[in-house]
């Protein structure tokens, strides 16, 4: 259906709870090294749960490895941006990127694309990952629910 990128990821209760989110909503979730944990951390899974045996799921070693696998539109998720992302058309196939939970995206990936946004008070910093990921998916899946199959 779609892609999930987590580049750098750190924490693994968040990688474990993206993971439980990717499983519910059928897609295929990517890791960009280095993580900041090691994938049989006990965090990961007690927040994936038993939800880890059913994702689909690859690891990348860097950002050139994983863009030469995908392709489709790439959403960039940062506060830096302007677009919203309910503001986007998505299609199977697409890609949304998330970055590490304390640096985000670096720069380089910021200039090369379609950056969205998840609005926000000016209060808060940021949101959590899981959360950020967690309604990033389920708008793609919204949108494109008219194509798919999975009970409502």
């Amino acid at each position: 259906m779609f892609h999930v990128v987590l580049y750098q990821p750190e924490i693994p209760d968040n990688t474990g709870a993206i993971g439980r989110t990717c499983v519910a909503a059928g897609a295929r979730l990517h890791l960009v090294k280095p993580l900041g944990f090691q994938l049989e951390h006990r965090r990961l899974a007690r927040a994936g749960m038993d939800y880890w045996n059913h994702l689909d799921y690859q690891l990348a070693n860097d950002w050139n490895e994983l863009r030469s696998k995908l392709s489709g539109n790439f959403w960039y998720f940062t506060k830096k941006a302007v677009k919203c992302y309910t503001d986007v058309d998505y299609s199977f196939g697409d890609v949304l990127v998330f970055g590490s939970e304390s640096q985000g995206l670096p720069a380089f990936l910021l200039d090369s694309g379609d950056c969205v946004r998840i609005p926000m008070k000016p209060e808060a910093r940021s949101l959590n990952l899981s959360v950020s990921v967690g309604i990033a998916v389920y708008e793609a899946q919204r949108q494109l629910g008219e194509k798919l199959k999975i009970d409502n």
